[in-house]
Formats: C-alpha cells, structure tokens, sequence
C-alpha cells in the first residue's frame, strides 16, 4: 500500500515509471540541467552538492581522498557528498564513479586484475563474470555505486594506446567476455518489480560499456582517430558487443572520442540516438567520456557552447566530465533551451533516463555505503580469483627447441636459477596503466606478489635464486645457472600516451635476453598490453616464450604455470605480427602472415614432467 505521507517518487513500493516522472515534474529546468553534470571530486563543493544538486561526481585516473587511502577514508569522502546531495531541495543522490576497468585500480591494497587483453586471451566468458562480482564488492566497499566497465572495443591495431583494454580483435570473444556486465551489476529477474532489464544492488555497481563505437578500429591505431567503414562493418565487428551487454541490461553507456568516417561520435546523433537509443531500445543513458564535448571544436573548447548543443542534440544525457567548469555548462544549457536551440523534451528525456538508473539502482532507498564489506578489500578470495586469471590468461608461444625436448614446465629442485629482468619485481609493472594513477608507473606502486616473489615460492628449500635487475656480463661471470627466467616488457601507460608507430621491446630487452640465453637455457616472459616485435634471432635462442600480458598484482599465478602446477590454456586473443609495416593485420586477411596467429597457445605435457 502506497504511503501517503511520502510524496511518489520517494514511496519505494511505486512503479518506477510513476517514480521517475513524479520527481522530473517537480523539478526546475536548472535542476535538470544540473543532474546533467558529472563533476570530478576535487571541485566537490557544499554549493555544487546541495544548492546545484549535480548528478554525479567522478574520481578520475589517480584521484583519491588522500595518497594510499583506505577503503574506509574513501567511504567516508564518498558519504559525506552524499550527505551534502540529500541536503538539496528535492534529495536526489549522486551516483559517484570511477574507472575500475581491472579491479578497483584507484585503491591502494585493492585486487588488480590482468587487463581486458589478458582476460581475452582466457575465452572463459565465467571467469569474466566472476572477476565483475569481485571488482564490485571492492567498489561498493569504497562507497561507489558506478564503474566505467567493461571496454568492449574490439581492437584492430596493437598500435593504439588502449589496445590492453580491448579483449581482442575478435568480436565473438569480445561478446563472450562481456559477461563481466553481469558479474558488476548482477541480473534483474525478468518479473523483477522495477520492470527494467538493468539492476545494481549494495553488492553490485552500475556497468558502463565503452567507448560507443568503433574506438578500436582507428586508421593506424590512433588513439581519439578516425574509424573508415561502412555502417555494415561497424554494426558486424564493433557494435556486436553491444547487443550482449544490453542484454544483460548494462545502464549505461560511454561516448567515444574517436570520429566515423569523419564525424565525431559525440556529436553523432545517427548512432547514438537513432541507432543505440532507436533501433537497439537502450533504456539506460549515455555518458560523454572526459572533456569529450570540449574536443568538439579547435582549439579545444573554444566554442563551448556550440559543442553543448551538437552533443545534447546528439543523444549525450549526462556530461562528463564537466569536471572543472560547470558553472559555464549550466549557463550555455539554460540558454540554449530557452532560447529553443535544444528542445525541453531532450532535456526531459536526459534527466528521465537518469533518474531512472538511480531508481533501478536503489540509490534513494540505500545511498549510503555497506560498512560490512571493507574487509573484501583485498581479500584472499580476491587475490585467489585474480592468481586464477593469471594462470589461465598465460599464453606458452615456444616451448623448447626441439619438440621432443620441451623446457617447460621448470624443475622446481634446480640448484640455482637466476630472475633477471626490471618487469620480474615490480608490481606497477605488472599492472600497467589505470592503476593508482591513470598512466600507472613502476614500483611497489600497490599491494601484490611479483614474478619472483613467486617464483620463490614455487622453488624447493634448497635452490637458490640470484636476481638481476639489469644483468650483465660482469654480473653473470661464470656463475652456473640450472636455468634463467627474463621478465621484459613496456613502460606504463594509458590512452594517448600508449600510442606507438614502434613496438619494438622497450627497456633494451632483446639485448638483455641475448646476453642472458647466450649463457644460459633462457624462458622470457612478455609482460605487455599488446605484442612486441620478437627479432627471429631472439625467437631462435631462447629456449621457450611466454605472453603474460598485464598481469595485475597476482604474479604468483605466472609461477603457478611455469613450474607444472598448472598448465597453460590462454590463447592469442590478437595477432602476434612479424613487423610493424604489416599493421593494421587481423585474422581473416587476405594477406594474414603472422609470427603467431590469432588463436594459438601451446600447453606443456604434465605427464612427462
């Protein structure tokens, strides 16, 4: 029975529909204007909380309430906004998020997770799912209702910056890993009350997938570039993924900064609107990604609100990132639908769409955090999970040179192995960009377990193990090795930093192998967002290859698998190419030469071991 002291839209027992028009018909055009907003953390002001009553507030890449905060200071920072938005005149929350696009990567001491191209590479749609349920516990923990997750580009050129957020070059495997929308919002019962297929409750985060549409296939991988194909090909390789997640009923969607052919897709009202919202029924709303309405004019911002109303128009429901200036966005807004450029019902259907989501999701009858799950922060069930995606995300490339002599797995009982490598003992590393900071950086940046550090753990008592950070000839002498496992890789980044017209290995890594397997029988692990130039030299004179990809802060999994405990079952979720000059080269190509095609991984003979 409905209560009558409340007025709907606050009554939990309405339908949603009766909820969301209820508050819409309540509200002033500034308010819509003003849920329209996503504002970042460090502009968070009583005025913008409780006299605007903005929408949503975001940490970006690196933001934090204090340099390795707890889960509880972020619960708290996050409540406290959440008190101040209560506090407006109609008590609307906010819905606070973040990029969690591999675990909680934001939180120090969080379960980082191998990034998407890793998890590709898994074709375990499950492992996906379950790795969705974890990331969200340690969100929520953090009182965090919204993940900036999945990316579900389907990449066509190791080239982009971004290429370790994309699953693969595949479209299938990208649909099949997307159950990870699943694992962070959980699944609505199709007689669920609220009538609508999205749901995200105390123990789960609203899903965004991104970057709508056609950010992976970019002419030379340029990060922000141009997609040229047909709508055909758009719709058969990158918007197929789409359809999976909104079939699990994700709420929202991420605008792409990248153009097709030509035009920018935030201003695209075909896709968005008349394709996305239109033909494909999404329900939930459309975010701009960072500043993506500011990239709309040259130089940068410059006819501000010239962009406002292409991307309003177009379909884009809340702006995001209105980080630092929106004072200004709510100004230009007001004007332009007042002075009819922007028509109220593009408002209206914005602020509806939004507003529904909040209902969905529970926020008016719980905005406040669960203090119960801080301690899933890190957990062991956590890290086990994340030890398991390593394991099964490793992709054995050689293994021995000749097939009947395999080298793997490794002799746990060796005398003496020699680590070597700046990627075998570093967990930034490991981890890569989006963790702690957007770029990420080297070092004992989180909590977490190395390469060595579990390679340690796997050995017998009485074998000794010699780290190398940088090894030399000096350094090596004529000290007798059993066997070396060489850790190379790529520096740290994210987005445009990543770009490359070389992937050469970075770090003089092909030198330091050489020296290493010219002394000693030698397995390399690749520790990348994407492949590396492999010189057939290199191939040649190592004894066995490893890709491990961007492991997060489980690198014990990688020694789980090189000493037989488990064998390997990842699979190349890309083309591992022979040289650049053959790029952009995916399966399917009439001129398809690879070094190691789309699909292939070797498993070692445990029985023999």
């Amino acid at each position: 029975m409905a209560n009558e002291l409340l007025p709907p839209y606050r009554d939990a027992t309405q339908p949603v529909e009766l909820r969301v028009h209820d508050l819409l018909s309540r509200m002033t055009l500034k308010e819509k204007v003003a849920q329209m907003i996503q504002i970042e953390c460090s502009v968070v002001s009583p005025a913008a909380l409780s006299g605007l009553a903005v929408g949503s507030v975001l940490s970006g890449g690196g933001s934090a309430p204090s340099e390795r905060a707890s889960a509880r200071e972020w619960a708290d920072m996050v409540d406290n906004m959440q008190q101040l938005a209560l506090a407006s005149r109609l008590g609307i929350p906010i819905l606070y998020g973040t990029d969690a696009v591999h675990g909680h990567s934001n939180l120090y001491g969080a379960t980082i997770f191998p990034h998407n191209i890793a998890l590709g590479a898994t074709r375990d749609g499950d492992l996906a799912r379950r790795i969705g349920e974890a990331t969200a516990l340690e969100v929520r923990a953090a009182g965090i209702q919204w993940a900036f997750a999945p990316c579900v580009a389907v990449l066509r050129d190791p080239r982009w910056g971004r290429c370790y957020e994309s699953y693969s070059e595949d479209t299938e495997i990208v649909r099949t890993m997307t159950s990870i929308v699943s694992g962070l919002q959980g699944s609505a019962p199709k007689d669920h009350p609220s009538g609508h297929p999205f749901l995200a409750g105390r123990k789960n985060v609203i899903a965004c997938a991104k970057h709508f549409v056609g950010d992976g296939g970019t002419n030379k991988g340029t990060n922000e570039g141009n997609t040229n194909c047909t709508f055909e090909e758009l719709e058969a390789i990158h918007m197929r993924p789409y359809l999976h997640c909104l079939e699990q009923g994700v709420s929202t969607v991420m605008a792409s900064y990248s153009s097709w052919n030509g035009e920018p897709l935030h201003s695209n009202r075909y896709l968005i609107t008349d394709i996305l919202k239109g033909k494909l029924g999404f329900q939930g709303f459309v975010v701009s990604d960072w500043e993506g309405l500011d990239r709309l004019s040259q130089p940068r911002g410059s006819d501000y609100r010239n962009c406002i109303l292409s991307s309003i128009n177009a379909g884009i429901d809340m702006v995001v990132m209105v980080p630092f200036r929106y004072e200004k966005f709510i100004e230009d807004l007001i004007y332009l639908v007042e002075s009819g450029n922007i028509p109220m019902s593009r408002i209206d259907d914005a602020v509806e769409r939004i507003l529904r989501v909040k209902f969905v999701a529970g926020l008016f009858e719980q905005p406040f955090t669960d203090r119960s799950l801080l301690d899933v922060v890190g957990c062991k069930d956590h890290r086990l999970l994340a030890r398991e995606a390593v394991r099964k995300s490793l992709v054995l490339l050689k293994n021995g040179n000749d097939m009947r002599k395999p080298f793997l797995p490794l002799d746990k009982n060796a005398r003496k192995i020699l680590v070597a490598g700046a990627h075998a003992d570093d967990i930034g590393y490991q981890c890569g960009g989006w963790t702690i900071s957007w770029f990420g950086c080297s070092g004992r940046t989180t909590i977490g377990t190395t390469i060595l550090e579990g390679t340690r753990e796997a050995v017998g008592n009485e074998t000794e193990i010699i780290y190398e950070k940088c090894p030399s000839e000096a350094s090596l002498g004529d000290q007798e090795y059993s066997y070396a496992i060489v850790a190379i890789g790529e520096d740290t980044y994210a987005e445009f930093s990543g770009d490359r017209t070389q992937l050469n290995i970075p770090f003089d890594g092909d030198n330091i192998v050489s020296m290493v397997a010219s002394r000693i029988p030698t397995v390399v692990i690749v520790i990348s967002g994407r492949p590396l130039t492999i010189e057939p030299e290199l191939l040649d004179r190592v004894e066995a290859l490893v890709a491990a990809w961007l492991p997060g802060t489980e690198g014990g999994g990688v020694a789980d698998v090189l000493f037989g405990n488990h064998n390997f079952e990842g699979q190349l979720p890309i083309t591992w190419f022979k040289s650049v000059d053959q790029l952009p080269m995916n399966a399917g190509d009439n001129a398809y030469d690879p070094l190691f095609p789309l699909g292939y991984g070797l498993k070692m003979n445990l029985d023999q071991s």
